[in-house]
């Protein structure tokens, strides 16, 4: 049923939900990994010197978020492809569904409502509403949001020292 699975990974714990369901589904179905980074170039356009200091950070952190799965993956005897990229992370994962013949897409959702939802707006949103394949979407429960907010805010506190 499915061969080529495809997990976009940011690092989160929603991600890292994402990854245990996907490798499940990979185990089940003898299907290779994909495990997927983008590097959102749009957001830091309007940088100037400094972007190419924030993008080398993000292919670091997005080399180690793919190594991750990759680990993860070769643990559960799983073959992955990694990969990280850059450009719009919805444009990039639809991009990469189409250039690799995914049959599946699984994604972590964060769960975000109301107005911050309306700001930031939802990759995963994106990629249900514009994805040629089905997209398996894993939410976090309410302790492990708050365990995420947490985490991001204490990662934000260390980049601004």
């Amino acid at each position: 049923m499915y061969s080529e699975i495809l997990v976009p990974t940011d690092g989160s714990r929603a991600a890292e939900r994402a990854i245990d369901h996907a490798l499940d589904l990979a185990t089940t179905y003898d299907a290779r990994i994909h495990a997927l980074y983008v590097i959102d170039t749009s957001i830091y356009t309007s940088l100037d010197a400094g972007a190419d200091v924030v993008i080398d950070a993000l292919e670091r952190e997005g080399d180690a978020a793919t190594r991750h799965v990759g680990e993860a993956a070769e643990e559960a005897g799983v073959d992955v492809q990694a990969e990280v990229v850059t450009g719009t992370a919805y444009r990039s994962i639809r991009e990469y569904i189409d250039d690799h013949d995914i049959d599946l897409v699984v994604m972590g959702t964060h769960g975000r409502t109301g107005l911050s939802h309306y700001l930031l707006g939802s990759v995963t949103e994106r990629v249900v509403r514009t994805s040629p394949v089905p997209v398996l979407t894993i939410r976090l429960d309410d302790e492990d949001e708050e365990d995420d907010a947490d985490e991001s805010a204490d990662a934000d506190a260390e980049a601004a020292e």
